[in-house]
C-alpha cells in the first residue's frame, strides 16, 4: 500500500492563497520543555523574578520555540502533507513577545512562485505571520518551499 500525499502541489497554489491554522496555547512545559531541548535557560524565560524586573514583566516564550511551534502548526493546515520536498529558507522577525498562556496561530499567504529546471518541482515562497489572540503579529516573515509538482 502506498501512501497518498494530501498536501497541495506546485501547480495548485496561486499567488494570494491564504491558509491558516488551528489555534494553540503556549504553555509553561512547552518553555520548559524547549530550554531543557535547546540548553537555552536565559532567566527571561526560566526566571520569574527576573523576568518582573524586565520591559515585558513576567516570563516570555523563546522566540524559535514560537518559530517551531509554526512550522508545525504548517502542517496542521494540510497543505504540505506529503508535498514539500525541503523546507529551503525561512527568514523570521520577531514583532512582539509571547507570554505564557497566549493562544497563538499562523497564518500563511503565497506571494511568488518560481519555476524549476527540473519538471518534478517548483519553489513557493510564502508570508508568514504568528499572530496572537488578539491578532497582534508575535513573528512575521517568509518561508521558502520546494513543493512536488502535480
Amino acid at each position: 500500500m502506498t501512501n497518498k500525499s494530501r498536501g497541495l502541489t506546485f501547480e495548485q497554489f496561486n499567488v494570494g492563497d491564504t491558509f491558516s491554522s488551528q489555534s494553540r496555547t503556549v504553555t509553561e512545559a512547552d518553555v520548559v520543555s524547549f530550554a531543557g531541548l535547546s540548553g537555552d535557560f536565559n532567566p527571561l524565560h526560566t526566571d520569574e523574578e527576573f523576568a518582573k524586573t524586565t520591559p515585558f514583566g513576567t516570563r516570555i516564550a523563546h522566540g524559535m520555540l514560537v518559530a517551531a511551534m509554526a512550522t508545525g502548526m504548517s502542517n496542521w493546515t494540510g497543505v504540505f502533507e506529503g508535498t514539500t520536498l525541503a523546507l529551503m529558507e525561512q527568514v523570521i522577525q520577531y514583532k512582539a513577545p509571547t507570554k505564557f498562556g497566549d493562544t497563538v496561530h499562523l497564518e500563511l499567504k503565497v506571494l511568488e512562485k518560481k519555476e524549476t529546471s527540473k519538471p518534478d518541482r517548483g519553489v513557493v515562497i510564502f508570508e508568514t505571520k504568528v499572530c496572537n489572540q488578539e491578532g497582534k503579529a508575535v513573528i512575521e516573515g517568509k518561508w521558502t518551499l520546494m513543493m512536488k509538482r502535480g
